[in-house]
């Protein structure tokens, strides 16, 4: 059977800009399996999704135009009520084969389509008829309905639509924007289908101001990318428009010279290609005075407010320059640029205003007005919480660097959260931390405070950069732990995706100070710490918020390449210390290429499950007088013989060198399990025997659980 590409397209107003890539892409794939499924496209189809500001579509290559016959073979009843004592065929299976569309009038052809299964009461009649394949038009209907139905629109809206019928009326049209135009070809031939009130045809619509033609009439499926650039100026791929306008923007920023460079942000660059279709680049400026405000507050209002692209020089300090992208491409630029110019300035100069407002007031004197700041009506104020945050910050810097360290981790902690009174973080909440950090410098509270108010929020995002400085490290682990210990005090648990305080962020943030940092801190005495300076406000969450730790741990770990069961091997025994797990994670996976591995733990398994079953407690003590087996005698001595080396690198925090000393047990444990009846018949001789594999056990599991080796 011949096939044919197929292009389909939705034209319609305005598309969100920050959903269109997810939208086009959505459109395109439901579009395709639902294709696939009815079997209208060929062997090797592709789909090409196409986006822009204004359209939707696909481009499905090698689609039938008739999905083939499908034999379907249909179970109908058993042979004992489908047919009679005679053989022929009873009424109810006729009736049933009727329902079915199958001619029943020839009985002996009924008979001879039949087909029985089975053995004895099991044994049924089955029927195969023949499904007459979709056709196109009726394929791509049904195609189309559910990837509207599909899509994931973040709001839905409601219009008219006048009717197409006898009686004038209007009709009721819900999508994410007004639709004016469908289009679906088939080759050259255009496909009937209906969809938002609107009937498939050839044409559509380009750029609204530089369109060479309009309507644009696509004359085939594999035309359409082109026919849209030539005729209607418009790049239709959102792939290929967003690789124009990096394109443009790097040559725009070698055009500036100096070793310009755009700013780098892969979400913006997604908004700007999906808010024009005809991407053309330019240069403007504005006056180097405003520089004087922080490079972030004019960096986030170019960006979140204007959409421009900021130009930082070569030592990443930001010009006053920055790129547009405009989406009309007119012989004179000058009015455009222009334009952007005079936009952009009030938005600078707002900024100027708050930078210039804001360092009248000092960070210390807005700290009494956080007391009337709400932060969780169970929890209190931020004031209650800057206190909070400042006792867990001086408990964890006099651990650290004693009693100068905790002065300036208070200091720092209780100014943390000043600069949300700030009119710059009010209109920008994305810079609380980082205002904080200038207006410290400015109040003259020195380079280390100030750098621990901008970095006690980090790590903000996976990847981000850590704390700088051991004072940020205080305060920013203490406003994690108050954040953790107080939203699960109360109760506020992340379920499934949801995590609205973003508990998971918090609690890697912990696990990553904690590691990447080496910091002598046990976490039990962290949250030991943490939960006392909530007073009655909480329920102490320890036990749940230690699992929940642990769990992000874990898969931390496992997304760094290291496997299930060495990962459970260590976090099994819980180490209180967190900086110890990747020098644990390190033996073990020295410990696990070694030849005794296997056998060592399969056999340390075997004792595990031996003491578990064993009555009572079972101590690590041995009675040499009660040795009486040559195996459980060399046992005991190979462990006091091997003991004090092992003992010496854990000692040492060499954990790597003590699972190496413990190899050369394989021996004579393999002998004690094969020639040693631990459950003896005589108590005294079980009993010792148990405390054996007790201390031996003890031995091989100091670093990790290495029964979690076993296979």
């Amino acid at each position: 059977m011949t096939t044919k590409n197929l292009l389909v397209e939705l034209f319609v107003e305005e598309l969100p800009p920050k959903a269109l890539k997810k939208l086009g892409e959505a459109f395109a794939g439901v579009l395709f399996e639902q294709l696939k499924a009815q079997g209208l496209t060929g062997e090797g189809a592709v789909v090409t999704p196409f986006a822009s500001p204004r359209r939707l579509a696909a481009h499905v290559t090698a689609v039938r135009s008739k999905a083939p016959d499908q034999t379907v073979q249909q179970k109908l009843m058993p042979v004992s009520v489908g047919l009679g004592a005679d053989g022929q065929p009873t009424p109810a299976l006729l009736k049933k084969l009727a329902a079915l569309g199958a001619d029943v009038s020839d009985a002996a052809a009924v008979l001879g389509r039949l087909k029985r299964q089975g053995e004895g009461k099991a044994e049924a009649l089955y029927w195969d008829s023949v499904v007459p394949g979709a056709t196109l038009v009726a394929g791509l209907q049904k195609a189309l309905d559910d990837a509207l139905r599909q899509l994931p629109i973040p709001k839905v809206m409601t219009y008219q639509l006048e009717t197409d019928c006898e009686l004038p009326g209007w009709s009721s049209v819900h999508f994410v924007r007004p639709a004016h135009g469908l289009v679906a070809l088939h080759g050259e031939t255009v496909v009937p289908v209906k969809a938002l009130g609107l009937t498939a045809g050839n044409t559509t619509q380009g750029h609204r101001f530089e369109a060479a033609k309009s309507p644009v009439v696509i004359a085939h499926a594999d035309a359409y990318a082109a026919t849209l650039r030539d005729d209607g100026a418009v790049i239709a791929s959102f792939a290929e428009r967003r690789a124009e306008i990096a394109r443009q923007l790097a040559a725009r920023a070698a055009e500036v010279g100096g070793g310009c460079r755009p700013i780098e942000d892969d979400a913006l660059l997604d908004e700007v290609t999906a808010l024009v279709e005809r991407p053309n680049v330019l240069v403007c400026r504005f006056e180097p005075e405003f520089l004087e405000v922080p490079q972030e507050c004019l960096i986030l209002t170019m960006k979140a407010n204007q959409k421009y692209f900021p130009l930082l020089d070569a030592q990443g300090k930001l010009t006053n320059q920055f790129l547009v992208v405009s989406n009309i491409r007119p012989d004179d630029p000058s009015a455009v640029i222009g334009g952007n110019e005079r936009v952009v300035r009030p938005r600078l100069a707002d900024a100027k205003f708050f930078f210039d407002q804001d360092r009248k007031k000092t960070l210390e004197s807005r700290v009494e007005g956080l007391a009337k700041v709400v932060y969780h009506n169970k929890l209190g104020s931020q004031g209650e919480r800057v206190e909070r945050v400042s006792a867990i910050a001086r408990g964890i810097a006099q651990q650290l660097g004693g009693d100068a360290l905790a002065r300036q981790a208070d200091q720092a902690a209780l100014l943390a959260k000043a600069d949300l009174l700030t009119d710059m973080v009010g209109e920008f909440p994305e810079l609380q931390g980082i205002m904080g950090g200038y207006y410290a410098r400015h109040d003259g509270l020195g380079n280390d405070i100030a750098e621990a108010i901008e970095d006690h929020y980090k790590p903000r995002f996976a990847g981000d950069e850590l704390p700088r400085n051991p004072v940020g490290l205080c305060v920013a682990l203490a406003d994690k732990l108050e954040t953790l210990v107080g939203m699960f005090g109360i109760g506020n648990l992340p379920s499934g995706d949801k995590d609205p305080y973003a508990l998971r962020r918090h609690a890697l943030g912990v696990v990553r100070m904690l590691i990447e940092k080496d910091l002598p801190l046990d976490l039990p005495a962290l949250l030991a710490l943490a939960v006392p300076v909530f007073g009655d406000k909480v329920t102490d969450p320890s036990a749940a918020l230690t699992d929940f730790i642990y769990d992000r741990l874990a898969g931390s770990l496992r997304d760094q390449g290291y496997s299930a069961q060495e990962v459970d091997a260590v976090l099994a025994l819980r180490p209180q210390r967190l900086s110890e797990v990747p020098r644990r994670l390190a033996a073990v996976r020295a410990f696990a290429a070694l030849p005794e591995a296997p056998a060592l733990a399969a056999a340390n398994k075997r004792v595990g499950n031996i003491l578990k079953k064993a009555e009572g407690d079972v101590r690590p003590q041995v009675a040499l007088e009660r040795l009486v087996e040559p195996a459980e005698r060399a046992l005991h001595d190979a462990l006091a013989q091997l003991s004090p080396q092992a003992d010496a690198a854990w000692t040492a925090g060499d954990y790597t060198g003590n699972l190496r000393a413990l190899a050369a047990l394989k021996a004579p444990v393999d002998a004690f399990f094969d020639q040693v009846m631990v459950n003896a018949d005589d108590p005294a001789l079980k009993a010792n025997r148990l405390g054996l594999l007790a201390t031996l056990h003890r031995a091989m599991n100091r670093v990790a659980d290495l029964s979690r080796l076993a296979a």
